[in-house]
């Protein structure tokens, strides 16, 4: 027996342990309220109870049960809504229990609810105007944390989850089962968190739906205690002791280090009185107790199975698991508080210092224009040649760019394979070669010869025959060649055009990533996307007008080139035919595909040299020449008298070399195939479309493989070159006034959002350091 001085120095003791977890429990549930309000409950180690189990299966009653008083939580079903946060309090001072709710988004709880019954009413509204704001759910993860503080509380912490259930209620969505179990299991996964399990005692252990759910999240029931509820109504089935301790073993089903408890709790829900509640608790723990021993024959192994049989058991066991987890976790929390209290420093001087940029303008406009020199600075380095950027992530093939562009080159019946088509190159790279490519399509277009109608050229000619004009026929050839050409070249330099602005937007989207990860204002500028969105777009703008330009100057070449003027001075360029050459270029034509494929460009321009630049159907020498736009009389008369001097031989003569009138037929039009009938008036149809083809390849090679390369470069690249683009994208973001430039940083009420994360980040950061105090004036009292 016990001494007084000894069984007062126990007294003591336990006192002493009392205040030390009363001191630790109420540390952890400020902790958690602030987690709970901040979104980081599942980053700190908090030793919390999370209640899983299926519809019905009594999870409702025994919250009550902890809490001591009843307050209609089984009637109001909250548990298939939301998650319930109850943080029980044992405060041997209430003697009537002290609820609050704690609002939605902070720490702070409401005044207590009076009386306790209306304390399920307060929950459900506050259920139902949250799920009306997220629209069509059932069910939401976000919990609602109630704090109890009462003299019959023991000080624990359970998570009350919805029940599992197989099939959605009417009215409400189909996905509702899949809905309830993710949400539960995601808040069962946190390792900290003991999860307990209720299961009727009716549903057998090799038959139990949901015990599989809990071995995904805990295989070897580690952190999972199994209670049996509404274990009174299995009693009646056992009549012999192996029959009963065989099921509280539950031997071939649990692992051996599980140890499942067995309760009951009070049936009559006319109960009203607190006082009586709980005295029916102990009464059906009695009862139970009493039944084994005298009803079952042989009683029961009660120093085996005894300790787990009862809620009072039930509930001495888990106040004393949270006290020892609240121990162990102490250090690591205080650790873990320490690590997120400078964390949070850290971002509370950044959002200092984003708001106070925002209202820097002198800085904003110096970090901006750092960002699009370095910009452009990047876009020269892509288009003169670079091998930063990974070709694999920023490249594409011919066909792949022609796909992105969406740009296809008309007129071209089979597939236009450039040099190093299957290799994936960008910016200068990928310039040549679409420079390479418009060249061969150009080259590939043929005159359409079959598709030229009869009375077409039969109205030319049939109206110089009725005015005794002579060269009627050379009309109507050059008529067609000019329309022929702006019909078929006209398209195909829009597309050119058209694919290298692509390839000139792909080079700045590289130049601008390249910039951000290594330019001097990536920190400045980088969480503002409307600043990058308004670079872009003036970037995109210049692009265009260099698409504009370019147009226009191609433009210009095809109609100089399709002129009277200039289709006179190309019939009277003689033609040679390249004989052995020319069958040498045929056919390494054939085979320019397979053998420039892959191979550096400007071998495969030297290879492809011969037959890019010819036309598609008759062999001509390539014009070396630039055609003027309006010569003068005295400049064409040499010309045509150096021609015709150079020409020499029977049947060719001058017979005027005065261009006042501008035609052909007073020009050398003689040539080796005898279509000196063009210009005599007796020109057929053969020979009139013979003649408009001839003079519709010298077109093509004058606009498309001698003046539009040409053009297209400086078109696009010299304006890069010289820094036209930095200048005007300089204009156009930062020539405006303060109040027009701040916009491009500061949306409307951008800075109050940003003064709101502000302040929230401040609250945290009080929040959590006074958690930290609190817990350090605990490690050092213990």
């Amino acid at each position: 027996m016990a001494t007084p001085s000894s069984a007062a120095g126990k007294q003591h003791q336990q006192t002493d342990l009392f205040e030390a977890n009363q001191l630790r429990y109420e540390a952890y549930s400020r902790l958690q309220a602030a987690a709970v309000a901040f979104g980081d409950s599942c980053n700190l180690p908090i030793p919390e109870i999370v209640a899983i189990g299926g519809q019905s299966d009594g999870k409702s009653s025994l919250m009550e049960a902890f809490l001591g008083f009843k307050f209609q939580l089984v009637q109001s079903e909250m548990g298939t809504r939301r998650p319930l946060i109850m943080q029980m309090v044992h405060d041997p001072t209430a003697l009537e229990p002290r609820c609050r709710l704690q609002d939605e988004d902070s720490e702070e709880y409401g005044p207590p609810i009076v009386p306790e019954t209306a304390i399920a009413d307060a929950i459900l509204k506050r259920t139902q105007d949250h799920l009306k704001q997220l629209g069509n759910v059932s069910v939401s993860s976000k919990p609602i944390v109630m704090r109890a503080e009462y003299r019959h509380c023991p000080n624990l912490t359970i998570i009350d989850t919805p029940g599992f259930i197989l099939k959605a209620r009417n009215g409400e969505p189909d996905n509702t089962p899949d809905e309830i179990k993710n949400m539960v299991k995601q808040l069962a996964a946190p390792p900290h968190r003991l999860i307990l399990f209720l299961q009727q005692s009716s549903v057998e252990w090799a038959s139990s739906l949901w015990l599989k759910e809990i071995q995904e999240l805990d295989p070897q029931f580690q952190r999972t205690v199994i209670v049996t509820s509404k274990f009174d109504n299995r009693l009646k089935e056992f009549t012999e002791r192996w029959e009963v301790d065989k099921y509280l073993s539950a031997t071939g089903y649990l692992p051996s280090n599980v140890k499942p408890f067995f309760i009951a709790l009070p049936k009559d829900r006319n109960i009203q009185s607190s006082t009586e509640w709980r005295q029916q608790l102990g009464e059906v723990d009695k009862s139970i107790l009493d039944y084994m021993r005298s009803s079952i024959k042989g009683g029961f192994d009660e120093e085996r199975h005894g300790p787990r049989i009862g809620f009072g058991n039930l509930k001495r066991f888990l106040e004393d698991e949270l006290a020892r987890r609240y121990r162990e976790a102490a250090p690591a929390t205080l650790a873990l508080l320490q690590e997120r209290c400078e964390a949070l420093a850290k971002e509370l001087l950044a959002a200092d210092g984003r708001l106070q940029a925002c209202k820097d303008v002198a800085a904003l406009r110096r970090a901006g224009m750092q960002h699009a020199a370095a910009t452009a600075m990047a876009v020269q380095e892509v288009l003169a040649g670079c091998s930063d950027p990974d070709p694999a992530a920023h490249g594409m093939t011919s066909e792949e760019e022609r796909s992105a562009s969406n740009v296809q080159w008309p007129g071209c019946l089979e597939a236009v394979k450039p040099p190093n088509a299957g290799l994936r190159l960008f910016g200068g790279a990928a310039f040549e070669r679409c420079l390479n490519e418009f060249q061969v399509a150009a080259n590939m277009l043929a005159f359409p010869s079959a598709a030229v109608a009869r009375d077409r050229v039969a109205n030319v000619l049939l109206a110089y025959k009725g005015k005794n004009h002579l060269g009627g026929a050379a009309r109507a050839a050059e008529d067609i060649a000019r329309q022929t050409a702006r019909e078929l070249l006209g398209p195909l330099l829009d597309a050119a055009v058209s694919r290298l602005g692509f390839v000139l937007r792909k080079a700045l989207d590289i130049a601008a990533d390249k910039a951000m990860r290594q330019g001097p204002a990536k920190e400045a500028l980088q969480p503002y996307v409307a600043f990058h969105a308004a670079l872009r777009s003036a970037h995109i703008n210049f692009v265009a007008k260099l698409e504009a330009q370019a147009r226009s100057l191609l433009q210009h070449h095809l109609d100089t080139a399709t002129s009277e003027f200039a289709l006179s001075m190309m019939a009277a360029m003689p033609d040679v035919v390249y004989g052995q050459q020319q069958q040498h270029v045929s056919r390494r034509a054939a085979a320019a595909a397979d053998e420039t494929e892959n191979m550096p460009p400007e071998e495969a321009e030297d290879q492809q040299a011969a037959h890019v630049l010819m036309p598609h159907r008759t062999p001509y020498r390539p014009i070396q020449m630039t055609v003027p736009e309006t010569p003068s009389p005295e400049v064409l008369a040499a010309q045509q008298a150096a021609l015709a001097k150079k020409a020499g031989g029977p049947g060719r003569h001058v017979s005027d070399t005065t261009p006042s009138k501008g035609r052909m037929a007073k020009s050398q039009r003689m040539d080796d195939s005898g279509s000196s009938a063009l210009y005599e008036g007796r020109g057929t149809y053969g020979d009139v479309i013979t003649y408009a083809e001839r003079l519709f390849g010298r077109i093509r090679q004058a606009v498309a493989c001698q003046a539009a390369p040409t053009t297209l470069k400086a078109a696009f690249l010299d304006p890069v070159e010289a820094g036209s683009m930095a200048t005007e994208v300089a204009l156009e973001l930062f020539a405006k006034a303060d109040a027009d430039f701040l916009t491009l940083f500061s949306a409307a009420g951008a800075i109050k959002a940003l003064q709101g994360k502000r302040d929230s980040l401040q609250r945290r950061c009080e929040g959590l350091l006074k958690c930290k105090a609190e817990f350090q004036e605990i490690a050092r009292a213990l």
